[in-house]
C-alpha cells in the first residue's frame, strides 16, 4: 500500500504546483489524471457510482464546499482555499489523502481553520501510537476543533482501505456514545484507515449541491479538509500517504 501511497503523494504535488489564482478546478483535475496515468495507476474517483457517476478523478471543494466538489470550468481566486481529495489504486493496492490549499493570501481566521484541520489530523496520528481504540482518538479529536470554536462535520466520515477504497470500520472524527458501544475498534497491527478530518467555521451541517455530489456549508461559511492513509504496525502508525523518506522512489510504473 506504500506504493500507492506514494504515487497519491505524488498526485498532490502536481496539484499543488498549479493551485494558484486563474487557474481552473479542471485543469488541476487534467493534470493529476495524467499522472496517474503517466504511474499505471488507476484513479479511484473516476466514476464512482451515484445519481450521476462522479465525472473526476480528484474532488476539488472551494471555499463552502465541504466534500466531492466536481472540477470544471471554476477559476481560482486570490483568497478561496481548495480541497483537493484524490486516490488511486497501483497493483491492487489503495491509497486515498486530501489536502486543503490557500489560494495567494488568505483571511487570518481562513488560515487557523486550516491549521486547526490539518493540526486535529496530525494529533490523530500521534494518538494512534498511544491508544488502543478508535473511540478515545475520536474524543480527543472533537475536542481539539471544539478548542478552536469550529464544528466537525458529522455526514461524512473516514473508512478502512486495502484492496478496495472503502472498507470497514467507518471512522468517525467525533465520538457519540452509540459509536462507542456498538461500532468501536481497536488499533491494531494490520489496521489501514483513511483518517479525514472535515472541519466547518460555523455549523457542522452540510446540504448537497444540485450536481447530485457537492456537499455545501448550510451556512456559507468555509470548510477544510484533511485526509491520510494510516497503516497500525507493530512499531505505531505509518502514514503510507506521506512525503518519501531518503532515497525511496515515487512512482510505480504499470501496474
Amino acid at each position: 500500500m506504500r506504493r500507492a501511497g506514494l504515487v497519491v503523494w505524488g498526485a498532490h504535488q502536481v496539484a499543488k504546483a498549479m493551485v494558484r489564482p486563474g487557474v481552473t478546478t479542471g485543469e488541476i483535475d487534467n493534470a493529476v489524471e495524467a499522472y496517474f496515468l503517466e504511474q499505471g495507476a488507476i484513479p479511484l474517483f473516476k466514476g464512482v457510482p451515484g445519481k450521476v457517476p462522479f465525472p473526476a478523478v480528484c474532488c476539488m471543494s472551494v471555499n463552502d464546499e465541504v466534500v466531492h466538489g466536481i472540477p470544471g470550468p471554476r477559476v481560482l481566486r486570490q483568497g478561496d482555499v481548495i480541497s483537493i481529495d484524490t486516490g488511486c489504486s497501483l497493483g491492487g493496492w489503495c491509497g486515498d489523502s486530501a489536502i486543503t490549499h490557500a489560494v495567494g493570501e488568505i483571511e487570518p481566521d481562513v488560515q487557523r481553520l486550516l491549521d486547526c484541520t490539518s493540526g486535529v489530523l496530525q494529533l490523530a496520528i500521534e494518538l494512534m501510537a498511544s491508544r488502543n481504540r478508535w473511540s478515545d482518538v475520536a474524543s480527543e479529536m472533537a475536542k481539539y476543533v471544539r478548542d478552536y470554536g469550529f464544528s466537525v462535520v458529522e455526514n461524512f466520515v473516514g473508512h478502512g482501505i486495502g484492496r478496495n477504497m472503502h472498507e470497514d470500520p467507518q471512522v468517525p472524527n467525533f465520538c457519540t456514545p452509540a459509536f462507542r458501544k456498538n461500532h468501536d475498534f481497536e488499533l491494531e497491527p494490520g489496521l489501514v484507515i483513511a483518517v479525514e478530518p472535515m472541519v466547518n467555521m460555523g455549523s457542522k451541517k452540510v446540504r448537497v449541491l444540485a450536481d447530485h455530489w457537492t456537499q455545501s456549508t448550510i451556512d456559507g461559511r468555509p470548510s477544510a479538509h484533511f485526509e491520510h492513509t494510516v497503516a497500525i504496525t507493530e512499531s505505531g502508525p505509518v502514514v503510507l500517504t506521506a512525503p518519501p523518506a531518503n532515497g525511496e522512489a515515487v512512482g510505480g510504473g504499470t501496474a
